[in-house]
């Protein structure tokens, strides 16, 4: 567990609120984002950067930090947002987003200090979680490796062939999230390619598996907190969330796969939300 700080579940859900508002200013102000499921995951980057990673701006480079890979790279703006309010690079730096020339582009880019891996082409995430947690057994390094998958990048083959390779490696410094929010761009993921049961597949394939809502921020420290979930073996929590979480009219709604709201939408948004982080 991260030494230094720790959230209250109370200071975590402030916290959250206020992410959801960052997300939709720098959406609106880039007029271009994955809205909905930046909201659905962003609970989850909460927990993890604020009370488990075991890294900050100062220990970026030092090769015992934990690694945090998002593979659901669509989903950059949750990831920019976190990574500012953690010190990484200055949050006036985010007013580029998407921009000419701006580094801060909509994929994950190692070009923004703090991000890993390039990633956000489909199923990427997981095989280099593999590898580095690979790497950290291999080097007797005792830092582990976390990844954020999208329920609708799943049927890639890639996640199952490093889904097999992790559970061979016995790689229990592993550990894969779903934001199973079960909507992707072309509808919801059981229409598109049903992938479930996911527990059995995953656990099939010598995985422990836990499932979580990932919108409880106790629930989701306490998963976090109880990793790995069996020695020698990875580790998946399935959060299960809502696209658009925060705000009533982009909830569970297909649209805000990649949506900006109008300047009404906006409005209501960040009074909801506001209502929320009080």
């Amino acid at each position: 567990m991260k030494a230094e700080t720790h959230l209250t579940t109370a200071e975590l859900a402030q916290k959250s609120a206020q992410y959801r508002r960052n997300i939709l200013n720098y959406i609106v102000g880039a007029n271009a984002g994955h809205t909905g499921g930046s909201l659905s995951c962003i609970d989850i980057l909460n927990v993890l950067y604020n009370n488990v990673l075991n890294v900050s701006p100062e220990t970026f480079t030092s090769p015992t930090r934990d690694r945090y890979i998002q593979s659901k790279g669509h989903t950059v703006e949750a990831l920019y947002v976190v990574l500012a309010d953690q010190g990484f690079f200055p949050e006036s730096d985010l007013e580029t987003l998407c921009r000419y020339q701006s580094h801060y582009i909509g994929h994950p880019t190692r070009k923004i200090r703090g991000v890993e891996q390039n990633t956000g082409s489909l199923g990427h995430g997981l095989p280099l979680s593999v590898g580095t947690a690979l790497a950290a057994k291999l080097d007797d390094l005792d830092y582990r490796v976390f990844t954020l998958l999208g329920d609708g990048e799943l049927p890639e083959g890639s996640n199952w062939e490093a889904a097999l390779l992790a559970s061979h490696y016995k790689l229990d410094n592993l550990c894969a999230i779903v934001d199973k929010n079960t909507l992707q761009i072309s509808g919801p993921t059981a229409d598109v390619c049903n992938t479930d049961p996911l527990d059995q597949k995953f656990e099939a394939f010598g995985w422990a598996v836990h499932h979580v809502d990932g919108h409880d921020l106790a629930a989701l420290q306490q998963a976090f907190d109880a990793l790995p979930f069996a020695s020698g073996k990875p580790s998946l929590i399935i959060a299960h969330t809502v696209k658009g979480k925060g705000v009533s009219f982009m909830e569970n709604q297909l649209k805000w796969h990649h949506g900006v709201p109008n300047k009404d939408q906006y409005a209501q948004a960040l009074e909801e939300l506001t209502v929320i982080g009080h």
